[in-house]
């Protein structure tokens, strides 16, 4: 793909850039794909902000369409995407190569918001559902795969059922506001923008704590670039785990960089979305992907019909760098 065109398309898909856009260079400059601008990426900008990644200088692009941040990578025009390595597993059952090399969300970072008066009164949610409109991500990405996982375990149709208005993540607070669903699905700092500004109540269905450890969001690349330039792997990988032990041992100076990322949010509400974040113990803490987190991740997209193949975790997952670096953190 050519860079014009890309770029061109990145910004139809409603792309907000963090610093100048260009073709991804090795030991130069690296574009990660993000498929939401989210506080539960910290980890990732913290590296950013504190120069974690040596001799390489990351950019992030945000693309929020479901398979946008994986096609990016695909055509070469990105070094990594952030996002669930389920991504992986759909470009292997299409012949494509990819794998994650380091975790950032160790959880589904989604929770379930009801509008003012229509509120669950108890948690028999198959009857709750049923019949209702729900605001919810576009179709591909996890955050839509999680719903219609939770769909089937409730033995509800997601045609017939519900009705889903799938839209960028950052649109459900419209969609509720505008008294279009009666439901919101998602991550941060969504959910806490639309408590804040009465748009929906506090989570009523805390997915963090239900499902436990998931390969929600890691960092994945193309085979071909692991196999080309370990070096660069090595390095990366131990940024992003330097990035994860900051935030945990730093919380107050971690909060200063997410307040950078998200200069327009209310200092209120971003305190509250990262009590929450902590709360729910979102975050990896070393960047290994456990194989308990992918069989989450792997039986909610088989579940939900969209994968039809079982991938193994060794065909998507690559813990070798995180291994290889544990010891020198």
């Amino acid at each position: 793909m050519h860079r014009r065109r890309f770029l061109t398309t990145a910004a139809a898909a409603g792309a907000v850039t963090v610093g100048r856009l260009s073709p991804a260079r090795a030991a130069r400059e690296l574009l990660v794909a993000e498929p939401v601008h989210s506080t539960g990426y910290l980890p990732l900008y913290i590296a950013m902000a504190k120069g974690y990644f040596e001799d390489v200088t990351v950019k992030i692009v945000t693309i929020e369409t479901g398979a946008g941040h994986t096609n990016a990578v695909l055509s070469g025009q990105a070094f990594a995407f952030i996002g669930g390595p389920e991504h992986n597993a759909f470009a292997k059952a299409k012949g494509a190569e990819l794998r994650a090399i380091v975790a950032c969300v160790n959880r589904g970072n989604i929770y379930f918001c009801a509008a003012p008066g229509h509120e669950p009164p108890d948690s028999d949610w198959p009857s709750y559902f049923r019949g209702k409109t729900i605001a919810i991500g576009p179709f591909g990405g996890t955050p839509n795969s999680i719903l219609r996982y939770l769909l089937g375990k409730w033995k509800l149709d997601a045609k017939r059922d519900v009705t889903l208005i799938e839209t960028a993540n950052s649109a459900t607070i419209a969609v509720v506001r505008g008294r279009q669903a009666q439901i919101g699905e998602a991550t941060e700092p969504y959910v806490t923008q639309g408590v804040r500004n009465k748009v929906w109540g506090e989570p009523f269905f805390n997915v963090p704590k239900e499902f436990g450890p998931y390969a929600y969001s890691t960092i994945n690349v193309r085979l071909d670039t692991i196999r080309k330039e370990p070096e660069l792997m090595r390095d990366f990988v131990r940024g992003m785990a330097k990035g994860l032990k900051f935030l945990y041992a730093n919380p107050a100076e971690a909060s200063e960089i997410a307040k950078a990322q998200f200069p327009t949010m209310p200092i209120e509400d971003l305190r509250a979305t990262l009590d929450r974040s902590f709360k729910d113990e979102l975050w990896s803490r070393d960047g290994f992907i456990s194989t308990q987190s992918w069989t989450t991740a792997s039986a909610v997209v088989r579940e939900a019909g969209i994968l039809k193949s079982d991938i193994k975790y060794e065909e998507i997952i690559d813990m070798s760098f995180v291994e290889a670096i544990r010891a020198t953190l």
